[in-house]
């Protein structure tokens, strides 16, 4: 086999199940070896950012490697945010892009394409990726590869793999994945009992599950020692959607002050809290009504586990897992907890809507037809998410990068072949919606929920003297049946109810329903965080 199909099988062999691209010409030798080879299914969108987003969000859903196929230069340098985005929030992303043949970059000449040297793109990359290479040499190519693929996974981030394109096709040796490096027993059992002993004595322990849990596939075994140790379960902000389709004891997702009160004391109160994959971010808690003291915390993260002033390096959250799970009785323990109540029953009048009433009507057509993954984008759509039911949810919550929600979506039914609701604001929307235009021909049919009050309203809440939030209406709706789907503009609840209906048994073409929001007018829960924020900066 010739180099692009090794890697390839490796990928698969990793649990990549697609490739998401856009074609150049530093990128036409391996697209040709990608398509003609059918080892993996490729879908080419319309823009480089939607093309992470979508990789990025296949490798969230399915917790597995996504993988992102660009040129050289313009291509993947244009992919730069969504990479970002990527290693920020620990998705493990590939990022394959062509790169110039070994007789080109001897010529003396300036590339196409080219930055400041021929190299520049790989050191950029270097910065938002854990590991990289270029694949220049095919006798080291199969080390290479399965030690990039392993770096993928082990730590949950994106890596950077370059191929010149006079590389391509060379004939090369099978890739052999590389062995888990070895955990330190005695350490993990050290630290299992540290855990235990510090949950034991606690009065109110609490557990908090983060990203980690989903990207390395842990979360029936996170809800099964939840129920043993008897630990009542939140989630974070940018943990929404965790634990969704598990038996676990969710109480709601942790805000602080734009939380559930309930919620808010639970987490702020415990003497016990298990940070479990957890990142320590601004948006998980910056905005905590009483200031908690790390210090007092588990933390379980990046592969080393913090307990006051212990740390335990080396010990993936897997093992930690595993080991507590064989350490504890197979019995669940009698307790009870008070979950978060999710608001139903919308009238179907003739008001003007809110974030909120979107909410409690995708609350209703769940209730009826059954849960749907979303999709969400960064604004008040994701605020307006937290008031949703639990589902299955990809967004940028700690990166908060504008964009993501439509190709996200379509990287969701791409990779899990279920049928998403999307939520955008009109901003995020006028960035990366286009990527619509794409669902014809791969016979995608996401819905799409459109906030639409003709402004960057999350901004203007922070910034309300500026005009420069006002972005007029743009009329996306009429401009559904061009990208090859139906569009709806509602404008009351009772006719968001029926859209949704519509939408709902409308099978084979995307839906796009157009809500128009009056601005100033914000989710429940936006609200809360906006005068949280405020009044803690003011006593600052």
């Amino acid at each position: 086999m010739n180099l692009t199909e090794q890697l390839l099988h490796a990928l698969k062999r990793h649990g990549a199940r697609q490739i998401f691209g856009i074609p150049g010409d530093f990128a036409l030798p391996y697209f040709r070896i990608i398509e003609e080879s059918k080892i993996l299914p490729l879908y080419t969108l319309s823009h480089e950012p939607g093309v992470g987003f979508a990789a990025d969000a296949s490798a969230r859903i399915n917790g597995s490697l996504g993988v992102a196929a660009v040129t050289y230069g313009a291509g993947a340098l244009n992919m730069i945010n969504s990479v970002a985005a990527a290693f920020a929030e620990k998705s493990p992303l590939v990022v394959l892009s062509g790169g110039p043949g070994k007789g080109e970059s001897r010529s003396g000449l300036l590339l196409h394409h080219q930055a400041k040297t021929l190299d520049s793109q790989f050191q950029i990359f270097k910065e938002i990726t854990c590991d990289q290479v270029r694949l220049d040499d095919a006798g080291r190519a199969p080390t290479d590869i399965a030690r990039v693929l392993a770096s993928c996974l082990r730590h949950s981030e994106p890596v950077y793999i370059e191929i010149p394109r006079d590389m391509v096709a060379v004939r090369c040796a099978e890739v052999v994945p590389e062995l888990a490096p070895a955990v330190d027993q005695d350490a993990l059992d050290a630290c299992v009992d540290e855990i235990l002993a510090h949950l034991d004595c606690a009065k109110s322990p609490v557990l908090m599950a983060g990203v980690e849990v989903r990207r390395y596939g842990l979360e029936n075994k996170v809800a099964a020692l939840s129920r043993r140790l008897g630990l009542p379960v939140v989630t974070s902000f940018m943990g929404r959607g965790l634990l969704a389709d598990q038996d676990a004891p969710l109480v709601g997702t942790y805000m602080g002050v734009a939380g559930f009160p309930e919620v808010t004391h639970l987490v702020e109160s415990s003497d016990g809290l298990f940070l479990l994959g957890e990142i320590i971010c601004d948006t998980n808690f910056a905005v905590s009504e009483t200031k908690i003291d790390m210090r007092k915390t588990i933390q379980a993260l990046n592969g080393q586990v913090n307990i006051g002033y212990h740390t335990y390096s080396n010990l993936p959250l897997a093992a930690l897992v595993d080991r507590m799970l064989t350490r504890v009785s197979a019995t669940n323990k009698s307790f009870t907890i008070t979950p978060q109540v999710f608001t139903t029953g919308m009238q179907a009048d003739a008001a003007s809507l809110t974030p909120t009433d979107i909410a409690t009507a995708v609350n209703d057509l769940m209730a009826q037809h059954g849960k749907m993954p979303i999709a969400s984008d960064m604004g008040d759509c994701l605020f307006t998410a937290m008031e949703i039911e639990y589902t299955a949810l990809v967004a940028p919550g700690y990166y908060a990068t504008m964009g993501f929600g439509v190709p996200a979506g379509l990287g969701l039914q791409a990779a899990t072949g279920q049928r998403p609701l999307i939520l955008v604001g009109d901003g995020a929307f006028q960035m990366t919606g286009w990527e619509l235009g794409n669902c014809k021909r791969y016979g995608w049919d996401p819905i799409v929920l459109v906030f639409n009050n003709a402004s960057w309203e999350m901004l203007r809440t922070f910034q309300p003297e500026s005009c420069f939030n006002d972005l007029g209406h743009w009329g996306f709706a009429e401009m559904a049946s061009g990208l090859g789907g139906d569009g709806v503009r509602v404008g009351t609840r009772r006719e968001l109810k029926q859209a949704l209906d519509h939408a709902v048994v409308t099978r084979g073409r995307f839906q796009l329903i157009e809500i128009t929001i009056p601005r100033g007018v914000l989710s429940d829960t936006l609200g809360r965080f906006v005068a949280g924020v405020k009044r803690l900066n003011a006593v600052k």
